[in-house]
């Protein structure tokens, strides 16, 4: 068998296996125990040779073209011509790459604090990871549906299982948001299937519409990836969420969760309806900016630390669907791949810091069992490690140059610049108000005299605490200071995608 032949199949199919698998083994119902032990061990085990196989993936992808790589095809549904169809280019290697990278992360930082269910507890972030990898991967509108809807479960038993008091609420809601907007997109799938006879994406991407036609495609695809980003104002269900989610489900639900619906709209909606995409921009783009300035400042509000970061991620994540939207308000074709390449690598970028910042959450909630900012004051007097990287991801967070959250953040601000003066003035506002929110915590929480006797107690950062935290701080900085790899690496895909949207798709009389 040719490795690199099935190297997509290999990175779905091993987590999700591996998570069976460790399921099957058990931890004995000790989690101290030794079968508990080499129950850990395996999953990072198979995290790991999944993250090293995404790595081959990254070093064979040629960044020169836009063609689809890495191919597998093979039937499935006959009947209805669905096919197990994958592939991926510069937009979703990177995508891909990420989610790998994060989920050993999540494994270690997860390692001693769960302590009911364990090995269900890892097979569910095991069996999750290839499902999302899935997503990025397919390119059959059923194949992506599925993996789609799936990814749901675990997430839902994540939060359900080991969340807080009232994760039962949070997942409920989770799943009615998510589930009730995916059922829209496969009403246009199958809409899409009458007119082109197959679920081929490239088959959707050809099909003419008429532009009420796409209209109708584009409200459906964009309730479906609007909550998953989420944009305003179908965010609600996030804060919850994040809150009663356990931290590793926090990491992931932020990291590579939120981003599904960007990459939606990149790989479904632009493409296939760029006549409804530009009918719609204006309202994308006044969603996008509310994002980033209103929910900046219902950050600014809260009190406890998990909703803070959730609420930054909404107005984060709003600069990913203003640079994919602001492109029809830009002469440039230069102008519009800024935006999009931007988009893109601020997904990237708000993948590790968003990631770092709820696991910095996880190691203080470890040891005094809260998220009140209030409870806290004065940590880094008896955490100065642990405070020399928070403080770290914090700016990154805030945008300050030299880090990975400065890079995609200014290329969506030139690009709205090149567009309309006051789209890069609202969209240049999240640098003054990230800065407010994410340092006015970090201040309270961790400057200061020792606010209490709890904080007095708490011991510094694990070897394995900081190992996590100082791999995503080496990967912000990396980025950061150096993003030509990554950059160069989606240019020609975001070429292609541009040439694909400046043609109408409307019929020709």
């Amino acid at each position: 068998m040719n490795f690199s032949q099935h190297i997509l199949s290999i990175l779905i199919w091993l987590p999700i296996l591996g998570g069976l698998g460790v399921l099957a083994l058990g931890d004995g119902g000790d989690t101290s125990s030794a079968r508990a032990g080499t129950m850990r061990l395996v999953t990072l085990a198979i995290s790991l040779l999944t993250f090293i196989v995404s790595v081959f993936l990254y070093l064979g992808f040629d960044g020169g073209t836009a063609a689809m790589q890495f191919v597998e095809r093979a039937p499935w549904i006959d009947a209805l011509h669905v096919e197990y169809y994958l592939g991926v280019d510069g937009i979703s290697a990177p995508l891909i790459l990420l989610t790998t990278f994060i989920t050993p992360l999540v494994i270690l930082a997860g390692w001693k604090s769960v302590s009911s269910r364990s090995a269900q507890y890892f097979a569910a972030f095991l069996i999750l990871e290839g499902l999302m990898l899935g997503v990025f991967m397919a390119l059959d509108a059923v194949l992506f549906y599925v993996l789609w809807e799936a990814m749901l479960v675990p997430m839902f038993l994540i939060i359900g299982i080991w969340g807080g008091e009232r994760r039962v609420y949070a997942t409920l809601k989770f799943f009615l948001y998510t589930f009730l907007g995916s059922v829209l997109m496969l009403v246009a799938f199958i809409y899409l299937y009458g007119k082109t006879g197959d679920f081929n994406f490239f088959s959707f991407n050809e099909v003419s519409l008429t532009l009420t036609e796409q209209k109708y495609l584009f409200i459906a695809f964009l309730l479906a990836f609007a909550v998953k980003v989420p944009m305003w104002p179908v965010h609600t269900w996030l804060p919850d969420a994040h809150v009663e989610a356990p931290t590793g489900g926090s990491v992931i639900l932020a990291a590579i969760m939120l981003k599904m619906g960007g990459y939606g709209f990149v790989r479904l909606s632009l493409p296939m309806l760029p006549d409804g995409s530009e009918y719609f921009s204006g309202l994308m783009i006044a969603l996008s900016l509310i994002a980033v300035a209103y929910i900046g400042l219902v950050a600014l509000m809260q009190k406890d630390m998990k909703k803070l970061i959730a609420y930054s991620s909404i107005a984060h994540m709003g600069f990913v669907t203003l640079g994919f939207f602001i492109l029809w308000s830009i002469g440039s074709k230069s102008g519009a791949a800024l935006g999009i390449t931007g988009g893109v690598v601020q997904m990237i970028s708000h993948g590790l810091i968003s990631g770092a910042m709820f696991l910095c959450v996880g190691v203080l909630y470890d040891r005094m069992h809260s998220r009140q900012i209030a409870d806290y004051g004065g940590v880094a007097n008896t955490m100065p490690v642990f405070a020399a990287l928070m403080v770290f991801f914090a700016m990154a967070n805030a945008g300050l140059p030299g880090t990975s959250g400065f890079v995609g953040e200014f290329m969506v601000i030139i690009a709205s610049f090149k567009a309309n003066f006051w789209f890069a003035f609202v969209a240049a506002s999240t640098l003054i108000l990230g800065a407010a929110y994410t340092l006015w915590m970090v201040k309270r929480v961790l400057y200061g005299e020792v606010a209490n006797n709890n904080v007095a107690e708490l011991e510094d950062l694990s070897p394995r605490e900081f190992a996590v935290l100082g791999i995503l701080a080496a990967s912000v900085l990396i980025v950061g200071l150096w993003p030509a790899p990554l950059v160069d690496m989606m240019s020609a895909t975001v070429e292609h995608l541009l040439e694909i949207v400046s043609h109408s798709k409307l019929p020709v009389n």
